[in-house]
């Protein structure tokens, strides 16, 4: 697509963002259901939490993995069929953890879902990064990015409810259903997306890939993903343990927690990706990034606090790690050339779910919890996200300064877009 300056979208760019955006729903809610599941499966599986914890990383790591030794792969193919053959493996995946009956099924099944749902986000980016130019892509990014949100507001609370009225399989189950939605549409309505295919070769899959990890251009690139997830996951992990046992917040306050700030950030993202549009991709992921680290400094160092200023903190910890994500991936999408799209966002995308899996397991390291549940040490935790945070905002200015040096350079490139 040609990147001149647009400011509207056609009716069928509306709908590929919105199914998009639902197939991001369906991959996320599928990671993110099984964490509030984990006292009804310590329960029903008879298992300990370590056994569990394996349950929740073997997702992670098997989709880095997957991701990583695909990534070749992903340029060689029309993007609609290799997108339908990696949800098609994702949903015959979350149908074997729905009707998993012990605790080594489940695991297996989690490290099979974890293979194909590991590399839907990278083809997801691949096609935005194909169909919109990037001065529209923040915006693209905003309401994709709500899918995170909306497992919050809508997939965990309706999760749970089925779990307790059946099973703890009928949350998956659930996913399925709607996956299986979402897999119709995509045979019948998204087009071929292969204009990709008419661009020189670059070699065999396993050149493409050497290729693409070797070049200095997409190292920086890598880096700067590898420290943007560290900061994001070292808080997840203990952020609920930190919640009830530090600052003195009731289980059953938790929900309106998650609610409220899932709702705001529905809010949110939108308007964040017009930002990031309108004044400048780096300039919101700074923005995002001083909230971010004022906001976990205040956050990581309080103590009993009311439920009303615990929420404000929240929400606005999220508007800044949401800032950061969405102007980042949309900066992003801009650096790989044409021919390697598929694979750097492949290799990309592995590189945040291990190095996602290897801060939450950092995160474990660095804090500590008593025997009457105080997490202690996460101030140190936070001293250490807002380090990483400061480390990205550098690296990122570097991915800024080759983007803008690319983009002016290419023919047909708005003179003034909003990097």
């Amino acid at each position: 697509m040609s990147e001149q300056k647009k400011t509207t979208f056609t009716g069928y760019e509306k709908f590929v963002i919105a199914l998009l955006a639902t197939l991001q729903f369906t991959v996320v809610l599928d990671f993110m259901v099984l964490s509030p599941l984990g006292y009804i499966l310590l329960d029903k599986l008879s298992i300990s939490t370590s056994q569990f914890g394996l349950v929740v990383s073997a997702y992670a790591f098997s989709a880095g993995a997957s991701g990583l030794l695909t990534a070749g792969f992903a340029d060689k193919f029309d993007r609609k069929k290799l997108l339908l053959f990696f949800y098609t493996g994702f949903v015959i995946g979350t149908f074997l953890c729905g009707i998993a009956p012990t605790y080594h099924f489940l695991l297996l099944a989690r490290i099979f879902t974890g293979i194909f749902g590991g590399v839907i986000g990278s083809i997801g980016f691949a096609i935005i990064t194909d169909l919109f130019p990037i001065q529209v892509r923040g915006r693209v990014m905003g309401f994709v990015q709500m899918a995170f949100a909306s497992s919050q507001v809508l997939g965990i609370p309706i999760g749970l409810y089925l779990a307790k009225e059946f099973s703890w399989h009928a949350p998956f189950l659930m996913i399925v259903g709607l996956s299986l939605i979402v897999g119709v549409l995509i045979v019948l309505y998204l087009k071929p997306i292969n204009e990709h295919l008419k661009l020189p070769s670059q070699g065999n899959a396993f050149q493409h890939l050497g290729k693409t990890i070797a070049r200095r251009d997409y190292l920086q690139a890598f880096a700067a993903t590898t420290l943007l997830a560290t900061g994001g996951f070292m808080l997840m992990p203990f952020g609920t343990a930190f919640g009830v046992n530090n600052l003195g917040i009731q289980e059953a306050q938790l929900p309106s927690l998650y609610m409220v700030t899932g709702i705001c950030m529905l809010l949110f993202s939108p308007l964040i990706g017009r930002a990031s549009d309108k004044i400048g991709k780096y300039q919101v992921f700074l923005a995002g990034s001083a909230i971010t680290c004022i906001m976990t400094l205040i956050y990581c160092n309080l103590s009993v606090t009311p439920l009303w200023i615990i929420i404000i903190l929240n929400v606005l910890l999220f508007v800044g790690i949401t800032g950061r994500m969405i102007s980042a991936s949309a900066l992003m999408t801009a650096v790989p050339e044409p021919q390697d799209r598929g694979a750097f966002m492949g290799i990309n995308s592995s590189i945040q779910q291990i190095s996602g899996g290897l801060a939450s397991l950092l995160a474990g390291f660095i804090v500590s919890e008593t025997s009457s549940g105080f997490i202690e040490n996460y101030p140190l935790l936070g001293d250490v996200v807002v380090f990483a945070v400061i480390v990205t905002a550098f690296l990122m200015y570097r991915i800024h300064k080759y983007v803008t040096a690319k983009l002016a350079a290419a023919p047909g490139t708005s003179s003034n877009p909003a990097f």
